[in-house]
């Protein structure tokens, strides 16, 4: 069966850095566009970071831009995201998300159960 794991959330003080990793298993890594996702209590859940199958190009959130680097090794089908520069602001789960999308053939998306952030003085 299909399976996302995240992993490597935990309490950071702001400025700190945190690395996460998402374990992909039980489709073909490969062809997938691979998405960070996170919500904060209150709030929907946001885009965060991308990195698409074929070209490898990344797209991210405003917010994140400049501090947050989305990379994927797809021999150990594995995704990450690794912060840097962390602010109370970024406190929030994060969600691994596995998408591919052929217009009007497929549209089939895949969900992490998501890994707790929390920056905090």
């Amino acid at each position: 069966q299909v399976q996302l794991v995240e992993s490597g959330g935990g309490l950071v003080q702001p400025g700190g850095s945190l690395r996460l990793s998402c374990a992909a298993s039980g489709f073909t890594f490969r062809l997938y566009a691979m998405t960070w996702y996170r919500q904060a209590p209150g709030k929907s859940r946001e885009l965060v970071a991308g990195i698409t199958s074929l070209t490898g190009s990344t797209n991210y959130a405003d917010s994140v831009k400049g501090r947050f680097t989305v990379s994927r090794d797809n021999a150990k089908n594995t995704v990450y995201l690794q912060m840097t520069n962390l602010r109370p602001e970024d406190t929030a789960v994060y969600y691994c998300n596995a998408r591919r999308d052929i217009p009007g053939i497929v549209d089939r998306t895949y969900w992490g159960q998501g890994t707790q952030v929390t920056v905090s003085s």
